[in-house]
């Protein structure tokens, strides 16, 4: 599993590719080895061509996908988002909600997407669990969710007006 944080995390001094190939250079891949598998994971993200920037050169919206870039690079059955999408204006926001759904599709792995927000979850998700207090209240597909809360606080989250 891998993850992907709200800030990116990315260190500042290093290129585009380096950042992506970090985690392979502490795994012992070699030079020539990670920097192939930098620069396919780049191109899943659409930013083959930034390799050689420096993250303070790239909008928001790219530096998350170098994040993720960063992320699938090891090849993770699993990739953990923590409210990736959180620093980002809604217009962007929206594209990156198509971008990743499309990108979580195309490689076939499971996303676990964390957010406080009822819109990216319902819209970029097969299945939600929803959270009160750190307990689960339910967990199902968004239009399960909808149609059918099982608790006044799902029925509260998804805006229903389903009566218990």
């Amino acid at each position: 599993m891998n993850t992907v944080f709200q800030d990116y995390a990315l260190f500042p001094h290093m290129s585009i590719l380096d950042n992506v190939a970090y985690g392979l250079m502490v795994k012992g891949v070699n030079k020539k080895q990670r920097h192939a598998m930098a620069q396919e994971a780049l191109e899943k993200v659409a930013l083959g061509f930034v390799q050689q920037r420096k993250p303070s050169q790239l909008s928001g919206g790219q530096r998350q996908r170098v994040a993720i870039a960063r992320a699938l690079v090891n090849e993770p059955r699993v990739l953990l988002l923590d409210e990736p999408l959180g620093a980002l204006d809604l217009k962007l926001r929206e594209q990156m909600q198509l971008e990743l759904k499309k990108l979580q599709q195309s490689l076939g792995i499971t996303f676990i997407f964390v957010t406080h927000d009822q819109g990216e979850a319902l819209s970029m998700s097969d299945r939600v669990a929803v959270f009160n207090n750190g307990r689960i209240e339910q967990v199902d597909s968004p239009r399960d969710l909808y149609m059918r809360p099982r608790t006044p606080f799902v029925a509260g989250f998804v805006g229903t007006v389903q009566r218990f």
